[in-house]
């Protein structure tokens, strides 16, 4: 996405996913900002499947230089763009903090700078001209990129006699709970299911499973991890708009129209 200052700024962007696998690999910090920059670019290459120019031009980890987003630079022969490097990575930071979407933080993107064109003059391309501009690049290049929320699940781990077993699944399908694994203890009637609970549907889910049991389910929560919320489900339940609502931002997501009345 191109986004274009009153002042000759043009950051041209594009945005695209992270491995789900790369996206673990940061969060536990087995590729980090700390690494050795070579040998980081080895590891991207071999393990990861990246070209080996752009993992060798990763700017930097994001948000709080840390996080599960990275900032590319693919640019060829951009005149100045050293000079506004921290610049854009502060820019960065803040755009992947503070998404577009609902001004929560940014999780698995990778925003690849494709090209830039900066003022000849020093003083039309200070942090005050290449932030903003930088940071609507990400947010348009974002938006164009079919964005969803990941949601927190919980692993729910419930122990109830067979008996009732039904009705553990039934409060389960309500809350779009997600059951694998059914164990029975041999020589008992009690039976251990496991299941993945969205946290959004964990409210009230204990007094749920009280009333459905009639007291006979023992239940245990325990964040398990991060599932990215389908379109469709977006769409009808209206979250993004009771996010943004709560928060007192405007209820609608700003359209990529809007950054372009911008410029």
């Amino acid at each position: 996405m191109r986004k274009e200052a009153k002042t000759a700024l043009l950051v041209h962007m594009t945005a695209e996913p992270l491995s789900p696998v790369l996206i673990d690999a940061i969060e536990s910090g087995k590729i980090s900002s700390l690494q050795e920059p070579k040998g980081r670019a080895r590891e991207l290459v071999d393990e990861y499947g990246w070209d080996v120019t752009a993992a060798r031009k990763v700017w930097c980890f994001g948000p709080d230089t840390n996080g599960p987003n990275l900032l590319v630079d693919q640019t060829k022969a951009a005149q100045y763009l050293t000079d506004v490097r921290d610049t854009c990575v502060a820019a960065f930071q803040w755009a992947t903090k503070e998404g577009v979407l609902c001004e929560e933080p940014m999780r698995g993107c990778r925003f690849n700078i494709m090209d830039v064109l900066l003022h000849g003059d020093s003083v039309h391309r200070g942090a005050a001209q290449v932030i903003p501009a930088t940071r609507r690049a990400v947010f348009a290049s974002f938006l164009t990129a079919t964005p969803t929320l990941m949601e927190p699940y919980y692993l729910a781990e419930i122990q109830c006699p067979s008996t009732v077993l039904e009705g553990v699944r039934q409060v389960l399908n309500k809350r779009r709970g997600t059951i694998y694994s059914e164990e029975y203890r041999e020589g008992t009637p009690l039976c251990t299911v496991k299941a993945h609970l969205p946290v959004r549907d964990s409210f009230g889910f204990t007094a749920a499973l009280r009333t459905s049991t009639g007291g006979q389910a023992f239940l245990q929560l325990i964040f398990d991890h991060w599932e990215m919320m389908s379109q469709d489900f977006l769409a009808s339940s209206g979250v993004i708009r009771q996010i943004r609502t709560r928060k007192g931002l405007s209820p609608e997501v700003p359209a990529l129209e809007e950054y372009h009345d911008r410029l």
